[in-house]
């Protein structure tokens, strides 16, 4: 343990460290006394163009997107991803693409030339867990023989204890609970402690990550029990570290406490890791990854970038909006095994006239897939077992019906046809839920597991690519006179 902790007995015959507020930024709270100048100043009308100009000046025209060609989103007007790259690391599959247009198709997740679930399925048949062989073919390209894996898992073990002095500089400075934002200053802040941070030579990239995923779950589930102990007014305990135990085992041991988890859920953590581990170089969060990497900045402000990505409600923070989303359908809808009664709801959704207002349904629908989403149904499944031995039935019921019924609803009221199928967060949060992860930590588990794909598209940007990202925007500006100072109104 740092120097930082202190102990005391826990259960007879036991000690477990216990960080005190007056040692840790942990249970502080450092608010900014200083208001916003909106809230010092107030809002008269000679602030109006300050706060409120941009509408008019950025409202451009959709037709000059039309005009000049521009790929608004990086997207086609077929709906497909603008061509930025080449990779060797995924394949995201949801559709094939020819002349004719684009063809929906079955989706798949194809790893360094293998399927998701059959990564997946091969780890489970044998009782073990995937994600750090999952995460070492993300890095190296190949599958390892079981020596290797065993040099990568030490490697990693190696680097789970935080630098001496880091609790007391822990970035859990205010009452958030945006355990994302603590994630990415967690992340900078270990940059101060690297003896040699700007280096991006292979060797120290990969030490990088090594520690990065070592430490990153044991941070992450330390601040989520942070904010728990700030709510509840309690201590904060962080149990030792453990050896030897996997990425999903570590997440579960300082979360729950130590073996106060099931060898099925921490299994079911491990899926979830695996099927989150990498998306493609096109997804928002990697592709801030390689715009970074590009530039030849350090891995610790391209991993931070990448979590503040990941964090958006239109990426990685969707899985929040979904579990209000199934909270509201649960709280109207009194019998989920009723088509009608589900559909008639998720209708008035659809239609803008309940839950958030927005007319969005979270869960159903995917910016590749189109017939499937090969995540959501491998952990489909296992949700199903999971639901079943927890007592959580009714609950996936009523999720397994929004993924039936929900792109009919969607197809129906938005008067397309074009083909959707429900995505791997419809199903994320409920299983988190179950595991007794709370809501804050969703999305800092997708990170924590996306970190190894994160790295592959970094490593490749570096070595490969070895070009600065930098696209091109058509300026449309007007040319107003120069009017002198004392002049304007």
């Amino acid at each position: 343990m740092t120097q930082d902790a202190t102990y005391r007995l826990a259960t007879p015959g036991t000690y477990r460290p216990v960080i005190p507020s007056a040692a840790t930024s942990a249970l502080l709270h450092v608010m900014d006394v200083s208001p916003m100048p909106s809230v010092s100043l107030g809002r008269p009308p000679v602030s109006d163009g300050l706060y409120e100009g941009f509408f008019s000046i950025d409202a451009i025209d959709p037709e000059l997107y039309r005009h000049y060609g521009v790929k608004r989103g990086l997207r086609n007007d077929d709906g497909s991803g603008v061509v930025a790259g080449l990779t060797t690391i995924c394949n995201v599959h949801g559709y094939t693409k020819d002349e004719a247009g684009i063809h929906p198709d079955k989706g798949d997740l194809i790893l360094r030339g293998y399927s998701i679930g059959q990564l997946v399925e091969a780890a489970h048949a044998e009782d073990r867990f995937g994600y750090e062989e999952l995460s070492y073919l993300l890095l190296t390209g190949k599958l390892p023989s079981a020596a290797q894996l065993a040099d990568y898992n030490a490697r990693i073990d190696a680097r789970r204890s935080l630098p001496t002095g880091y609790l007391a500089l822990f970035p859990r400075t205010t009452a958030s609970s945006s355990i994302m934002n603590v994630l990415q200053r967690a992340t900078l802040l270990l940059y101060a402690f690297d003896e040699n941070p700007d280096a991006t030579d292979p060797e120290h990239e990969i030490d990088v990550a090594l520690s990065l995923l070592a430490r990153l779950p044991r941070i992450a589930a330390i601040a989520s029990n942070a904010y728990s102990a700030e709510t509840n007014q309690t201590q904060l305990r962080i149990p030792p570290i453990e050896p030897g135990l996997s990425m999903a085992e570590t997440i579960l041991d300082v979360l729950r406490g130590e073996k106060n988890y099931s060898h099925e859920e921490a299994m079911v953590l491990d899926s979830m890791l695996m099927l989150h581990a990498e998306h493609g170089g096109g997804n928002n969060s990697t592709f801030t990854c390689r715009v970074l990497s590009s530039s030849g900045t350090d891995p610790y402000s391209a991993y931070a970038a990448a979590m503040g990505s990941l964090k958006g409600p239109k990426h990685g923070g969707a899985n929040f909006k979904l579990g209000q989303m199934i909270d509201d359908v649960a709280a109207h809808v009194k019998d989920p095994t009723d088509d009608e009664e589900v559909v008639a709801y998720l209708e008035r959704i659809a239609r803008k006239e309940a839950f958030d207002g927005s007319g969005l349904l979270y869960g159903v629908g995917h910016a590749v897939y189109t017939l499937s989403d090969p995540r959501a149904e491998i952990i489909r499944s296992q949700a199903a077992q999971l639901a079943q031995n927890k007592g959580y039935t009714s609950r996936y019921q009523l999720i397994h019906a929004i993924e039936r019924l929900g792109p009919q609803v969607v197809q129906k009221v938005r008067q397309t046809a074009k083909p959707l199928c429900a995505n791997v967060d419809l199903y994320a949060g409920f299983v988190y839920d179950m595991l007794d992860i709370p809501a804050e930590m969703h999305t800092p588990i997708f990170a924590i597991a996306r970190l190894s794909g994160w790295v592959a598209h970094r490593m490749e940007e570096l070595y490969g690519a070895g070009r600065i990202i930098r696209p091109a925007y058509i300026s449309v500006e007007s040319h107003p006179t120069y009017v002198p100072l004392n002049d304007r109104l």
